[in-house]
């Protein structure tokens, strides 16, 4: 269930996709979260520095 709506929630408005643009789409989520740095971060990735934060 939580898949469908995560995927539902990529797709939001389109009508019809094809299986390049998923992979398309998770490459950025995963290029956004892991390999992004920020300055704001003290240059870490966003799951980087949430890591650092926790542990």
């Amino acid at each position: 269930m939580a898949v469908t709506l995560y995927l539902e929630g990529i797709f939001y408005g389109e009508k019809r996709t094809t299986i390049s643009t998923l992979f398309e789409r998770i490459d950025y989520i995963q290029f956004y979260n892991h390999d992004r740095f920020q300055k704001k971060l003290n240059q870490c990735a966003p799951v980087e520095y949430r890591h650092t934060l926790a542990g």
